[in-house]
């Protein structure tokens, strides 16, 4: 401020006044500021709880029918109707189909009579074999005589052999006129009329049979992990389980049941077959589902939220809440994944308290504040099918 020579002092005194009033609060609230320091950063928070989780292999597989039967005719002749309806469940032995059986009972009742026949000349073929032994040992008849008797003895049985079998012939015939489930199963596309001709044998099934209780789901895993499969199933039956994609809440258990004798060298995966009991038919054959093979269990391991775990470039960490409600960075290795938790082979501890929202306002050190009620007494179990293996975990695979 610039002063004219030949002001007054009372002038001089005013403007020193106005000047300090200018400078004063913008200093008392630069040091205001300066012992703030920084903001409190609000984040939600989890506990890492220690429980019990099963060590598996995770893979997509398809679901089998435990059986299929496609059913054809081996007699052709008219159809006169179906004894069931299209998808219908069908037990052993239950009707399928009724082939007109007028020609096939026409021919089994000549055939019958065929034999009837034959049996009588059989009869006194057998009788004049009878009289005529005796006659040729007092020399009544000659030796030729009695041959030729002997030999129409011998072509009358075989006629009525071939008799019996040309009956059994039209017996079967007659009852494949009337053709049954052969197992039970859910029948499908139901692929002749009534009215029909059906060919003996022909090219097309009249339908299928599959059966689904119980079930059989495929599945795939690579050559690297057979070694680990085949160590943990020589101490017994290896746990299978199995969810839809569109219902991952309910998991379906099974057992291990089939691996395959080798590896396919173009993909370098072998094949495995799950038993599942299927009881109330919610896996069907076609369908892909989520499979987790259980090879062990990993006792009193660390869980926390996936969410809580971040990634850099120098690997995964997490921010753990300090007792002073300071932020600590730390490094973590990962193992099994459980839907939407994941196991934690170091870095953190139970019960410690892990920022599963607002890492990105972190940084060592930081003061947080965790928003009220977002710290439950810990997760619960995921369901086991969701996950696979990440890491190696103890007396696990990769």
């Amino acid at each position: 401020m610039m002063f004219r020579i030949g002001t007054s002092p009372r002038l001089i005194a005013l403007a020193v006044l106005l000047t300090a009033a200018i400078v004063l609060p913008s200093g008392c609230a630069s040091r205001k500021n300066q012992h703030k320091g920084p903001p409190v950063v609000p984040v939600m928070a989890q506990v890492a709880v220690s429980m019990d989780v099963p060590v598996k292999l995770s893979a997509i597989g398809t679901v089998d029918a435990f059986n299929t039967v496609s059913v054809t005719a081996r007699v052709s002749g008219q159809l006169l109707h179906a004894g069931f309806s299209e998808g219908q469940e069908v037990e052993k032995g239950d009707l399928l189909f009724q082939i007109d059986p007028d020609p096939y009972e026409a021919m089994f009742q000549q055939a019958q009579a065929n034999l009837d026949r034959d049996k009588a000349k059989q009869a006194n073929a057998e009788a004049d074999l009878a009289r005529y032994a005796d006659l040729v040992k007092k020399d009544y008849v000659t030796k030729e005589e009695y041959d030729s008797i002997v030999s129409t003895s011998a072509a009358a049985k075989a006629t009525v052999q071939a008799d019996e079998a040309a009956v059994q012939s039209a017996r079967l015939n007659l009852d494949y006129c009337t053709i049954r489930a052969p197992i039970a199963g859910r029948t499908g596309n139901l692929l002749v009329k009534q009215g029909n001709l059906i060919t003996a044998n022909g090219g097309s099934p009249l339908v299928t049979i599959n059966q689904i209780v119980p079930v059989y789901v495929n599945f795939t895993i690579s050559e690297e992990q057979l070694t680990d499969v085949r160590r943990y199933s020589q101490r017994g039956t290896l746990a299978v389980q199995a969810y839809l994609p569109s219902d991952s809440a309910n998991v379906y258990e099974g057992k291990l049941t089939f691996i395959n004798n080798e590896v396919d060298e173009r993909t370098g995966t072998i094949l495995l077959k799950a038993t599942f009991p299927n009881g109330n038919r919610a896996l069907w054959p076609g369908q892909f589902v989520q499979v987790g093979l259980v090879l062990t269990k990993q006792l009193k391991a660390i869980v926390v939220p996936s969410v809580a775990v971040q990634t850099s470039q120098q690997g995964d960490y997490i921010y753990v809440v300090r007792p002073d409600s300071t932020a600590d960075l730390r490094p973590v290795v990962q193992g099994t994944r459980l839907d939407d938790k994941v196991v934690i082979m170091s870095g953190v501890q139970a019960g410690e308290k892990v920022v599963t929202d607002g890492q990105l306002r972190l940084m060592p050190g930081a003061k947080v504040m965790i928003k009220s009620g977002l710290v439950p007494e810990g997760p619960k179990a995921a369901p086991a099918a969701g996950g696979g293996v990440r890491g190696k975990a103890k007396g696990g695979s990769r």
